[in-house]
């Protein structure tokens, strides 16, 4: 039993941005298809398969680039929780499934104390498949990249 442990994992890190903890959670709550305005570079496209934006169930596809890689994901958002400036998706289908048995992200935003601007916090909790796959440190390389641009777009959006 101790064996499978050993590959369930998680990673997080926080970014210190200059936009409200609002208006970065607003961005992937409500309008992640803006996302890839913001980082297009990385993200090349978001689109609403089910549901609405912003709300927990609803399944949205990401086409993004990685390591130079083009690459897709299908996530359910399982948690929105606006007052706290959270998300939470749960990745059902695409390319990280090919090396991990679940994945889950969390968003979160907090105002920064006693000062302008936010840090957000990104979570990742995943089961790799086996041994051989590497803890997804790339990718927590790529979303603070990502909250940088998004950051550097909303300020240029006021």
């Amino acid at each position: 039993m101790a064996e499978a442990s050993s590959l369930v994992g998680k990673l997080e890190t926080e970014v210190e941005i200059k936009a409200s903890a609002g208006k970065f959670h607003h961005m992937f709550a409500e309008r992640p298809h803006h996302v890839s305005k913001a980082t297009p570079d990385k993200i090349h496209g978001c689109e609403l398969h089910e549901g609405d934006w912003g709300k927990v169930g609803s399944i949205v596809v990401w086409n993004y680039v990685i390591d130079g890689k083009a690459s897709v994901v299908k996530d359910r958002i399982e948690a929105v929780e606006p007052e706290k400036n959270l998300i939470r998706f749960r990745v059902i289908e695409g390319d990280l499934m090919k090396e991990y048995n679940n994945f889950v992200i969390t968003i979160q935003v907090t105002p920064k104390h006693g000062g302008s601007g936010s840090v957000v916090h990104w979570h990742f909790e995943y089961e790799k498949i086996n041994e051989e796959v590497a803890h997804p440190e790339n990718l927590l390389q790529f979303a603070v990249g990502m909250s940088k641009e998004i950051d550097e777009h909303l300020l240029t959006e006021e």
